[in-house]
């Protein structure tokens, strides 16, 4: 499949990134390599490969959760540059 920047501008167009000059050519060949890498690997033979669910055969060992009180909220309420009875003030950063 063959790039042009009729592509190149529609994928942009959809993302809503916009490319010039050299960043546009360099996109249309980041993505030229990528095609042609998806093209090499559709020669594969894949007929007798079964598919990949875990990458590997290890088992993840969890802690355990268990919860604890770390700081109280009294502590951490101490270090607020601002505090209101139980809770943080912070600006406003919402407006109606």
């Amino acid at each position: 499949m063959k790039i042009t920047e009729d592509i190149v501008d529609h994928i942009a167009h959809l993302s809503r990134l916009e490319f010039e000059g050299e960043s546009k050519q360099a996109i249309k060949e980041d993505m030229e390599r990528i095609v042609n890498f998806m093209e090499k690997l559709q020669e594969m033979d894949t007929e007798n490969v079964g598919p990949l669910i875990f990458m590997t055969k290890e088992i993840n060992h969890l802690r355990e959760d268990v919860p604890a009180e770390t700081v109280t909220q009294k502590e951490a309420l101490h270090n607020a540059p601002k505090a209101d009875s139980d809770y943080f003030r912070i600006p406003k950063v919402l407006s109606k």
